[in-house]
């Protein structure tokens, strides 16, 4: 997948990350300049899991953030439609009971309607084909009154931060990719995904257009990452809680 390919053909993009998943967590720490904790601290807190739900990470890589979700007392589905994710991640995290990994598509997800309390999509939303498609495959899984987060690289309202971070993405970050990366081609992809992807309010007006109610965002580092939040709708009984 070259620089100006951004059609995120299905088959190019799991090829793609199984290429890159051995070292994909020791890069995104790196490259992230030790944020990437951060914003999995904060997506943990915006989803606010409890003991027993069940909580589906689409696009979960090899599980980062569904290990943090599980610490918290949740059953986490693990889903990526990477095999190297997931032989990564059940590498990693294979003995944890709380953990299953599944290996599957965002826009035909494998699950009944309103199997899970939360939906969540930390970083891969943006590398998914159709992920308009994919939104509504998560309001359709996710039991009424749920809740989805996603955790998403975004565009710093600031100019001079907006500025500075592209010239770290295009100038710098090249150079410690070559240095850390197994795959610095596929981070040009990704580099161009992110300049590409839509500003926070245009990704918010998604999920309101997929039936989230209730939408939120709130930016991290700047307007680096944001974090979005919607709740799927109730029946007439009620509302959901906010």
């Amino acid at each position: 997948m070259t620089k100006a390919d951004l059609n995120k053909r299905p088959e190019q993009v799991s090829s793609m990350f199984d290429r890159v998943s051995k070292k994909y967590d020791e890069t995104n720490d790196i490259l992230s300049m030790g944020n990437a904790a951060r914003w999995r601290v904060q997506t943990r807190h915006a989803i606010a899991p409890q003991p027993g739900e069940k909580i589906l990470d689409v696009a979960a890589g090899t599980g980062t953030v569904s290990k943090v979700l599980a610490d918290a007392g949740a059953k986490v589905t693990a889903l990526d439609f990477s095999a190297g994710m997931i032989e990564e991640g059940k590498r990693i995290h294979g003995a944890n009971p709380d953990i299953e990994f599944v290996q599957g598509d965002a826009t035909k997800l494998p699950f009944d309607d309103n199997t899970f309390d939360a939906s969540t999509v930390s970083f891969g939303l943006r590398n998914v084909q159709e992920p308009k498609v994919a939104l509504r495959e998560m309001l359709r899984v996710t039991k009424p009154g749920g809740r989805l987060v996603i955790a998403e690289f975004s565009t710093p309202p600031q100019a001079i931060i907006r500025t500075g971070y592209r010239a770290y993405m295009q100038l710098a970050m090249p150079s410690i990719v070559k240095l850390v990366s197994s795959d610095p081609e596929a981070y040009t992809y990704l580099n161009e995904s992110i300049i590409a992807w839509p500003a926070q309010r245009e990704l918010a007006s998604w999920l309101r257009e997929a039936g989230f109610e209730r939408v939120k965002y709130r930016n991290l580092t700047a307007g680096i990452v944001a974090l979005h939040k919607g709740f799927v709708p109730l029946s007439e009984a009620g509302s959901a809680p906010s």
